[in-house]
């Protein structure tokens, strides 16, 4: 009873959130959003026929608000959830009401998108009846031979953060969304006629609201649909708009997508940002398909636009590069967004990482077919890659993937362990196996798991534990005449972990900091256990206890020890 919308979301939202680097397993209970566009769905035509077996199922299953809905419940994303209908404009339009709701602050990360798929004929047939196919099923965008256009299916999945948390969280950004507008046709020369002047307002909005001038725009990526209606009207007003006031040579370049995938409807907009996001990346804007020559019904010399009838370098300019994208509805609502090139980060350095003498790779998938699906994309990667950091992809595969049940760990020759992986085979250095029981427990030991030297070489390797060293040190000063890191260290002049005030505060910051370890590398408790200070430890690692409490509690207990077995004369067995 699940329409093919929704699952086909669900899965491009796993590969939205995993190629961001997060673990989709961790967003539940986030401020995330969901904002989604379609255009209804025929899924339901046929399932009627066969209600019986689905009773109790169609109503969700099919309702255009559970699109969004289901996607949430699914991830437990607990931000806005919005289904967003206004036909071919949807997804540009959920686009547009995902960033507001990040600027004003109703959820932190946001999914925005579209998805269309035709499970039944009665799209062709109505649009047949209205003569707006073409005969060839072809989107002739701008052609003189325009004469419809052609139905695509298509699901699109964009992730949007503020750009300043996409940095703290060490995020990929692909592109920056500079600036949106959405209006309305209202009464103008038919319902689902386009009209150009609201056209015109809706780019010169978007314009306002990224702060740029027309110039400053590089191409468009239009609705361009291949109507002989509406590829003229579109184009006029983009030579009033991003034609006017231009150098002769640099003139506004104009393509459209659907030419080369034909019209995927609610998921147009996303495909036309997705389009422009990787000419961006690549530098090279690519061809429309179909020109014959450009439409006689355009006054071309009414501005300075170009169509992209060949494959066209990214003009070099002295601003980073930028696109429009447009996406008009039928319904009359109309959505204009401008993309602008990632700016550029210094890439962070890697001293000291190339010395790890083993470096493990974590596959997981939901089942072993899964996992085996899993090592085959990862060895085919692995074979177009000339040159790849063992360490950053280790990395990657435990820190941004999803722990799932059925696991595989490549040591050693890992291009070998992936390639047996894939083919269920054997070889050195592959430990495979799956989850038992399910959760993950953190167990404090308490005192006599010390050693000498204990953490010295974390405190250097791992930022993280070196860190969470740091804040259990500030909290214990108070109460101690001796520093935790000189301790651990084993500095000169620094008490040694024989005596109980010094053993059991210094267990409890060690244990503390590599839960936190943990914790960093995506592993989650479902249980936390602890034993004498280890219970101390435990407790501040459920929350129960504010690190400055549980070092009080846990250096005054250790203290108020000391001075017994002092009075007593040395260590007793106490049951």
């Amino acid at each position: 009873a699940l329409p093919p919308q929704q699952r086909l979301l669900l899965e491009t939202s796993w590969e939205a959130f995993e190629r961001a680097g997060i673990d989709p397993n961790l967003l539940r209970g986030s401020q995330c959003g969901v904002f989604v566009g379609m255009n209804g769905s025929d899924y339901l035509t046929p399932l009627l026929e066969a209600a019986e077996d689905y009773a109790g199922h169609l109503g969700t299953g099919n309702a255009s608000s559970v699109l969004s809905g289901r996607l949430s419940y699914t991830f437990g994303l607990e931000g806005p959830a919005v289904t967003v209908d206004t036909a071919c404009s949807a997804s540009l339009v959920a686009l547009h009401l995902a960033a507001q709701a990040l600027r004003a602050g109703e959820c932190s990360l946001a999914v925005a998108g579209g998805v269309h798929v035709m499970s039944t004929p009665g799209l062709f047939v109505e649009f047949s009846k209205q003569r707006g196919l073409s005969t060839d099923g072809r989107c002739k965008a701008f052609a003189a031979g325009a004469d419809g256009f052609g139905p695509a299916e298509g699901v699109g999945v964009l992730l949007l953060e503020r750009l300043s948390d996409a940095r703290k969280n060490g995020r990929p950004v692909l592109a920056v969304l500079r600036g949106s507008a959405i209006n309305q046709d209202g009464a103008s020369n038919g319902l689902t006629a386009p009209n150009g002047p609201s056209q015109q307002r809706v780019i010169r909005q978007a314009l306002a609201n990224a702060r740029l001038s027309a110039d400053q725009v590089d191409v468009v990526e239009a609705h361009g649909t291949g109507t002989s209606l509406g590829d003229p009207i579109e184009a006029q007003a983009l030579l009033a708009t991003y034609g006017q006031d231009r150098p002769a040579d640099q003139p506004l370049l104009l393509g459209s997508v659907k030419s080369n995938i034909g019209h995927t409807q609610a998921a147009a907009g996303v495909a036309g940002v997705i389009k422009m996001v990787l000419a961006m990346q690549h530098g090279v804007l690519p061809q429309s398909l179909h020109i014959d020559e450009p439409s006689p019904h355009v006054d071309w010399a009414a501005g300075t636009v170009e169509l992209l009838t060949e494959q066209t370098a990214w003009p070099e300019r002295t601003h980073p590069r930028r696109a429009g994208v447009s996406s008009f509805g039928f319904s009359g609502t109309n959505a204009h967004v401008i993309v602008e090139q990632a700016p550029e980060v210094e890439a962070a350095g890697v001293d000291g990482r190339s010395g790890m003498p083993v470096v493990p790779w974590v596959l997981s998938g939901k089942s072993a077919g899964a996992l085996r699906g899993q090592a085959e994309r990862l060895s085919g990667w692995l074979a177009g890659m000339a040159d790849v950091d063992p360490l950053d992809v280790g990395w990657s595969l435990a820190s941004t993937r999803a722990g799932l049940d059925h696991r595989a760990v490549v040591f050693g020759d890992h291009a070998a362990g992936v390639a047996a992986v894939a083919s269920a085979g054997l070889a050195a250095g592959v430990v495979t196996g799956s989850v038992v029981g399910g959760k993950t427990a953190f167990v404090f030991p308490g005192q006599g798991s010390q050693w000498v030297g204990m953490a010295a070489e974390l405190l250097e390797s791992s930022p993280v534990f070196a860190a969470r060293v740091d804040e259990c040190a500030k909290a214990l000063e108070p109460f101690t005449d001796w520093s935790l890191v000189d301790v651990l260290r084993g500095a000169e002049g620094a008490p040694t972990l024989d005596r109980v005030d010094v053993v059991q505060p210094a267990l409890f910051a060690v244990m503390v900091s590599l839960a936190e370890v943990w914790r960093a590398a995506g592993v989650r408790p479902g249980a936390v256990i602890g034993h004498s200070q280890g219970e101390i430890a435990a407790a501040c690692v459920a929350g129960i206890l504010s690190l400055e409490d549980a070092a009080r509690v846990v250096a005054l207990r250790s203290q108020a020890i000391g001075r017994v077995l002092a009075g007593l004369g040395g260590m007793v067995s106490v049951p």
